[in-house]
């Protein structure tokens, strides 16, 4: 059976290569204003996506300029579907204007990072993207509370897997703070992916094979010589038959 799987990137966030990436990958994840971006770059990252076949979806988080968006914050959970109803809700406006169907959600750093494991912030989150728009797809996961409280909500979910990031045993990623949170080497990152599409499995830090799930392969847009690890990461993908194509909604 020919793999195929989805290949994501953050973009919109300023790091100076989104024009490179934007012909790489399949879906792209576009600040919303919070952690990076504002209405001109939201407008320009749609609008070359929208040139590029690529799908679009929004990236909300936090408001936390200052830290990028990767800070854990204490925040009452009403005011956290605010925020990201507040975020898609501009995002959405924008991309009708450009004549352009949003397709997704992945929320940003922290926000994304603490959805995984808090139930109740999960459900803000997923509250958020039923109330704008309910066929989005939701990024997160497999087995996480986001995902649970996305599932829970009537959200389509495409279970999210990392390239460029390293696994803790409990099968969460490695906290960027430890000098080993991210993996550098495409050929080593190529063969990790494969292994989780396949078998459903990945290799923790501390050795362990951990249990995966994945339809779509995230990329930071913001790593050093992220536009190379990408070339070669889908180069060798395909090379082994994987077909790389955004993920579709089934409503």
């Amino acid at each position: 059976m020919k793999l195929a799987v989805d290949l994501n990137a953050d973009l919109g966030e300023g790091s100076g290569h989104d024009a490179e990436l934007f012909e790489l990958i399949s879906s792209a994840n576009i600040a919303t204003g919070f952690h990076a971006g504002d209405s001109d770059t939201m407008h320009a990252a749609i609008f070359a996506a929208k040139n590029h076949g690529v799908a679009v979806g929004a990236h909300p988080s936090f408001f936390d300029r200052e830290n990028f968006g990767r800070k854990e914050l204490t925040i009452p959970t009403e005011q956290v579907f605010d925020a990201v109803a507040y975020q898609l809700g501009i995002f959405q406006a924008i991309a009708s204007a450009l004549d352009v169907q949003p397709n997704h959600v992945k929320p940003h750093g922290a926000l994304y990072n603490m959805a995984v494991r808090d139930a109740n912030l999960a459900d803000a989150i997923a509250r958020a993207i039923e109330s704008i728009d309910p066929k989005l797809i939701l990024f997160a996961p497999d087995k996480s509370e986001l995902a649970r409280a996305g599932e829970d909500h009537g959200l389509q979910i495409a279970c999210e897997i990392f390239a460029d990031r390293n696994y803790l045993n409990d099968g969460w990623l490695v906290p960027r703070t430890r000098p080993d949170a991210l993996l550098h080497d495409p050929n080593e990152a190529a063969e990790r992916v494969l292994r989780m599409l396949r078998e459903g499995k990945v290799r923790s830090i501390e050795g362990q094979d951990v249990e995966v799930r994945g339809e779509t392969i995230c990329v930071h847009g913001d790593t050093p010589g992220a536009v190379e690890f990408v070339r070669e990461l889908r180069t060798q993908l395909e090379r082994d038959g994987v077909k790389i194509t955004a993920a579709k909604s089934s409503r």
